[in-house]
């Protein structure tokens, strides 16, 4: 539904950047029609217009699910000249000897209306609006729902509040220190998608608008519950009973939302599910998928603000290797730089930077360096000064370059909304451009919201002009996604268009994902933002931004070494995994926290790269389906109401149950498991665990409660190299975990870096079916045409009842042969060594 000014005196803005295509139209059939309202069929689906009042009714087959403006809250702030007041036009002069009143039009023979502001303030700054207010705003509602979830970025739990008595939601990217938990505030990121689910449905809405956002929620179900517990002073586990209480009465759960934009149109995208799955295709149809990562990206990440020099860099690269923990990527802030002048090196900390690089990549390892968009103004820099004589920079209200502070000093933005500069910021990647870098070198973009530590709100004047005339407030959340973008492609020409690219933003807006990865800013060492990741990062999956992280151990802060073991287990298993600190923090590489934590530290690293090949193919499964790698509950149990509001718990993927440990001298923790037909096993203990109840698990300071559901195949690789590339070849373990006697899984093999598997279709995609005491594997698409060196090192059988007495192996490449095996009838738990058997052929294997 998209709703524009008719004739205005100047183009709205209208975003188009966040799109990769619209679906095709549906076909409908017109099923009624009259004077003032029309009725239209397509699929289960009706939808009802009336035109007076303006109101749009969703239905599936006879259950109404969103409709459009029921309270009337439509707005539309058409552009305007602003009228003179009395003084000013007393004080004018006629021109032409015309009267004063000559063709004076009935708007400006108005008075000048006190609502009507011409200019908008925080404290000393003041932002112009040559054309008036010209906001836009919407009511949808969604009857029958009583959760909603998504809009990120905001510190607060998965289920959306009612903001009833509060402010707002507000989606505004900014630059925020320390930011507050708990809060509808604004944070670094902007997705206008929201997702409402119940038993039976779930549908979603994009609100498609760039500029200041703000979402009120109010809910039926949650305003009685709130009202109770006001009056009562009700405790936060009493609260939770009323909300089951009220929510199980005979009161049909409504919740609404009000969107309100500050400029722009409105133009808004219903997704009508039915289910989960078919609600993140339909939303990734429309702003894509995150791009297979490459697969050093997914292991672990070593970052501090920041390593001082090459010989720093090293000595951390040596301390990975002499304490036996693995790592991918070590990462540099901006003091690597010349003065904070990006794609420069300091030459008296970093004169070998090549060197440097080519002896961590000799060990299959990658750097990350910090590319922020603000740009040294200095005349002397060859960035700046290339920007400046192009006329690459935003501009002030005036047409000059607008000029602000940031870590350089005084500083210019680039205007990424031209795709000129888009395309010049692209060609500063090139090893001849960005002197010092090799292949191996990938890119953080930070600040880019943008910071601006002078202006208000830290961020930049809403009245600054950028490409096409357009001012900032109109384009203002989608800035650092387009430099994230930018930056992508540098990355992908950089290499002739044949390697994946990993550049890490800060900021975002709904179509980032397809540039790389995104983490939640500035977070504290502290163990409630520890708490609060786990639901801001269910929020960025949930909107498609499935490559999504939290500094392990917090930015701010010294971290106490309880904490920092529980981040670490967390971390493991969540997206994007990488520790980083602020630059007056006490150093934290893993090893400086006594032997019996640098073990609990390796532990957990290594258990993120025994499941690599989970995590690829899990990033795989969501470029092809849209749906998200880290998932809540409800996602895979749709219809369990119990665990709506959850969100101290999720899956990922389909296989495994995650329950990090949040708090301090924790010892056990209650553990969900959903599914009343389901069976998990705890993928350390391989103790069985019925679904459909919440059980107390032991949780020690060495342990993370994970486990795989029953009825799953988890592919593995259990010997751990210093990174993930000297990996590629090493033999794979299959984690069988059976349900009623059977399971399937999938792996997907590539090179873990290239796009061949785009351009020559250099893939392999297996499927591992267990059933009827046979476990086999077949390509799972014929396309792929990859050949591996990879092989079947171990298969483990989880919940078999009996022993068998003979494992046989069937080949398509070497025949038949006996396997070796054991069994342990009190964990139920065989182990089958050594197949031996090449990961690309046809085998089965058979438990006779």
């Amino acid at each position: 539904m998209k709703i524009n000014e008719y004739e205005p005196m100047r183009p709205r803005y209208e975003v188009r950047d966040a799109l990769v295509g619209i679906p095709p139209p549906a076909s409908v059939r017109i099923v009624d029609q009259s004077k003032d309202s029309f009725t239209v069929e397509f699929d289960e689906n009706k939808l009802v217009v009336r035109a007076d009042p303006f109101q749009i009714m969703v239905y599936r087959k006879d259950t109404l699910l969103i409709t459009v403006n029921s309270r009337s809250l439509l707005l539309f702030e058409h552009y305007r000249h602003k009228r003179q007041t009395q003084n000013q036009a007393s004080n004018s002069e006629p021109e032409n000897n015309e009267s004063p009143d000559a063709e004076k039009s009935e708007e400006d023979a108005r008075p000048v209306d006190e609502y009507e502001s011409w200019e908008e303030s925080f404290k000393s700054h003041t932002d112009s609006r040559p054309y008036g207010p010209a906001s836009v705003g919407l009511d949808i509602g969604f009857p029958g729902f009583q959760y909603v979830y998504g809009i990120p970025e905001h510190a607060d739990s998965f289920a959306l509040r009612s903001t009833k008595g509060t402010d707002p939601y507000r989606l505004y990217n900014l630059d925020v220190f320390e930011y507050e938990l708990n809060n509808p505030m604004a944070l670094y990121g902007s997705v206008p998608f929201m997702v409402a689910h119940n038993e039976q449905n779930t549908v979603g809405v994009f609100w498609h608008n760039a500029a200041e956002t703000w979402i009120d929620i109010t809910s039926n179900i949650a305003d009685k519950v709130r009202r109770t517990a006001l009056g009562r002073g009700l405790n936060a586990s009493v609260i939770g009973k009323l909300r089951d209480l009220f929510s199980s009465g005979s009161e049909i759960p409504q919740t609404d939302t009000h969107w309100i934009s500050e400029s722009g149109i409105i133009d808004v995208f219903l997704m009508l599910g039915s289910r989960p799955a078919d609600v993140f295709r339909q939303y990734t149809s429309l702003t894509g998928v995150t791009e297979l990562p490459p697969l050093f990206s997914i292991a672990y990440h070593q970052c501090r603000w920041n390593y001082n020099d090459e010989e720093d860099v090293a000595e951390v690269d040596r301390g990975f290797d002499e304490h036996d923990i693995p790592y991918d990527v070590i990462w540099l802030d901006i003091e690597h730089t010349d003065g904070k002048r990006y794609f420069t090196w300091d030459v008296t900390k970093f004169p070998h930077s090549e060197e440097m690089l080519n002896n961590i990549s000799a060990k299959g390892r990658k750097m990350v360096t910090i590319v922020d968009p603000h740009l040294k103004r200095d005349d002397g820099y060859f960035v700046h000064q290339e920007a400046k004589s192009k006329g690459y920079y935003i501009k002030d209200k005036n047409g000059n370059d607008y000029e602000g502070w940031c870590w350089p000093g005084s500083s210019n933005w680039p205007d990424f909304l031209n795709p000129e500069v888009q395309e010049w910021w692209a060609s500063k990647f090139a090893l001849d451009s960005y002197k010092g870098s090799t292949m191996d070198l990938h890119v953080w973009n930070d600040m880019n919201e943008p910071s601006v530590f002078s202006g208000p709100e830290i961020t930049l004047q809403k009245d600054a002009k950028h490409f096409g005339n357009w001012e900032h407030r109109d384009i203002h959340n989608v800035y650092g996604m387009l430099q994230h973008q930018a930056t992508a492609n540098g990355l992908v020409k950089r290499s002739g268009g044949n390697q994946r690219p990993f550049v890490l933003s800060r900021a975002f807006y709904a179509g980032s994902q397809r540039a790389g990865a995104i983490w939640t800013g500035d977070n504290l060492a502290d163990w409630s933002h520890l708490k609060i990741s786990v639901p801001m990062l269910l929020s960025t999956n949930l909107v498609g931004i499935v490559f999504s992280g939290a500094d392990v151990g917090g930015f701010f802060k010294n971290v106490d070494t309880e904490l920092l073991v529980r981040w670490y287990q967390a971390g493991a298993y969540q997206p994007f995994f990488r520790a980083h600190a602020h630059l007056d923090t006490k150093r934290r590489e893993p090893w400086l926290f006594g032997e019996e934590n640098t073990r609990r530290f390796r532990d957990a690293i290594r258990a993120r790269y025994s499941l690599l090949p989970f995590w690829y193919t899990e990033f795989w499964q969501h470029s092809k389906t849209g749906m998200p790698v880290m998932r809540p509950l409800w996602v895979n149990f749709p219809s369990e109401k119990a665990n709506f509001d959850k969100d101290d718990i999720y899956m990922l993927g389909d296989a495994l149950l995650v329950r990090p440990i949040t708090e301090a001298g924790v010892t056990g923790a209650k553990v969900t498991f959903p599914g009343s037909n389901e069976v998990w096993y705890d993928v350390r203990t391989y103790q069985k665990y019925a679904g459909g109840q919440e059980v107390y698990v032991d949780t020690g300071l060495d342990q993370i409660p994970v486990f795989q559901r029953g009825g799953t195949i988890v592919p593995r690789k259990e010997r751990i190299r210093r990174s993930s590339a000297l990996g590629h070849d090493d033999p794979y373990t299959l984690i069988v975990a059976l349900k009623q006697g059977a399971s399937r899984g999938t792996l997907y093999i590539d090179d873990y870096k290239s796009y061949d598997y785009k351009k020559y279709n250099n893939y392999l995609v297996r499927e591992f079916v267990f059933n009827n005491g046979r476990l086999q594997s077949s390509n799972a698409d014929a396309n792929g045409k990859m050949e591996t060196k990879s092989w079947l090192e171990r298969v483990v059988v989880v919940g078999l009842e009996q022993a068998p007495k003979k494992v046989e192996l069937t080949s398509s490449a070497s025949g038949k042969r006996d396997l070796e095996f054991t069994y342990d009838a009190k964990k139920q738990l065989l182990t089958i060594r050594k197949p031996a058997t090449n990961m690309g052929t046809n085998w089965t294997i058979s438990l006779l």
